[in-house]
């Protein structure tokens, strides 16, 4: 294949789909996406047998056990990403919306509409779920997309992507308002990140080694987020109840996901009475302990922290440990380790919280809550395309508002200006 020329091709069907999305109503845009539930509950023979020729090679190729759970298309799953494009259908559409209408001192009316991005890329791993939930995301918002997956889901992928087609067809949208990659070659990549003249953004959905090449090399704006080191930091003015529970969840409700508590911070004052008892709940979720060198002074059974344990994003039952000095030492931990993703403070004191919210700069800041809540479900966006910890246009996890951007509208009557 000439990967170059495909992706060429695949480029500016998108922007010319993309036309058609931005003009189409809303409640076209929603049939299409009940049809496309409608055609994935007739495709469930065939999306399991695309889907066993994945598993198949993935075995042959000794993907391990987390990789292939993810991989696998289960009845579940199927069901789940029915549902999933029934809810995106029925979420608000945010295209066409104007909001902050004044007038100014001209006469004119100055307000500013809520409007689709264009032609959005978006690049991901091993989930082919995740080609029902970006197609989803992006036809709602108005914009057309290019989605590649990993090329371990490739007739997984193959097969979604045909049952979208027939319910962009069954509702008159173009089939190209979601393509979804026919190779697996990895210059396909190459290309969509260095297209500018066909993608308006790239989202990549994987681990940090993708998002790092991809941040690198496009020439296409990113929206990404590379590493959810987050924090919760125990304050002396603690509820120990809360904290509890709060700790125990944040980092054990599920290890793999980049909202996870990855560095637990427990101030100084009250670490001899609270540090045993969160150690206890942790190591009987069998959750691994590297303690600072005060922490391990606490409890010696802790594994001694290194420098990079403060840096790593572990994605496993393994957690960091630090006593600190009080909120200026968290807050400093925090600034200084921080992915900027998700960081929350256990406190009663309304000051402290309203000062860990100012200064901590971080895409989700919370206070008495577990990290485990930065989501889109969570946070009522109904569902999201990922998370950026990026500060220009979407910060925080990604919804439907944050795959449109805004343009200035102005209504006068004849007015000029003198």
């Amino acid at each position: 294949m000439d990967i170059a020329g495909y992706m060429v091709e695949v480029g500016a069907q998108a922007r010319q789909a993309a036309t058609a999305v931005a003009r189409s109503t809303t409640a076209v845009r929603n049939q299409a996406l009940l049809c496309m539930a409608d055609r994935l509950d007739g495709a469930r023979a065939a999306l399991a047998e695309a889907n066993s020729k994945d598993l198949a090679q993935a075995r042959l190729d000794g993907i391990d056990a987390a990789m292939l759970d993810r991989l696998t298309l289960t009845p579940a799953v199927v069901d789940t990403m029915i549902e999933g494009l029934r809810q995106v259908a029925g979420l608000p559409d945010p295209i066409g919306e104007i909001t902050d209408m004044t007038y100014r001192p001209s006469g004119i009316q100055v307000g500013r509409m809520r409007v689709p991005l264009g032609v959005v890329g978006i690049i991901y791993e091993s989930r082919p779920n995740v080609t029902v939930e970006a197609a989803s995301l992006c036809l709602k918002s108005g914009n057309a997309t290019i989605l590649r997956g990993g090329s371990e889901s490739i007739h997984s992928n193959q097969a979604i992507a045909r049952c979208i087609a027939a319910g962009l067809a069954d509702a008159g949208l173009p089939e190209h308002a979601v393509q979804v990659i026919k190779t697996t070659d990895r210059a396909a990549v190459g290309e969509l990140i260095t297209m500018p003249q066909s993608v308006d953004v790239i989202v990549p959905r994987g681990g940090k080694s993708l998002i790092e090449r991809i941040s690198r090399d496009a020439t296409v704006p990113v929206i990404k987020h590379l590493d959810g080191i987050c924090h919760v930091y125990v304050d002396s003015h603690a509820d120990p109840d809360k904290a509890l529970r709060v700790v125990v969840n944040a980092k054990t409700h599920r290890y793999g996901t980049c909202n996870t508590m990855e560095t637990l911070l427990v101030d100084e004052e009250i670490a001899g009475d609270i540090l045993p008892l969160l150690a206890d709940a942790l190591l009987a979720k069998g959750v691994e302990l590297r303690g600072c060198a005060q922490s391990r002074g606490l409890l010696p059974e802790l594994v001694p922290a290194t420098e990079a344990d403060w840096q790593t994003e572990y994605l496993a039952p393994i957690l960091s440990v630090r006593v600190v000095a009080g909120l200026d030492g968290a807050i400093e931990h925090i600034t200084r380790y921080s992915s900027q993703h998700t960081d929350s403070i256990i406190t009663e004191n309304y000051t402290r919280a309203r000062r860990f919210l100012t200064e901590v700069d971080s895409s989700s800041v919370m206070v008495n809550a577990s990290t485990r809540f930065a989501d889109g479900f969570e946070y009522g966006l109904g569902a999201e395309i990922g998370i950026s910890t990026d500060k220009i246009h979407a910060r925080g996890p990604v919804g439907l508002e944050g795959l449109t951007s805004q343009k200035y509208v102005v209504f006068g009557d004849g007015h000029i200006r003198g």
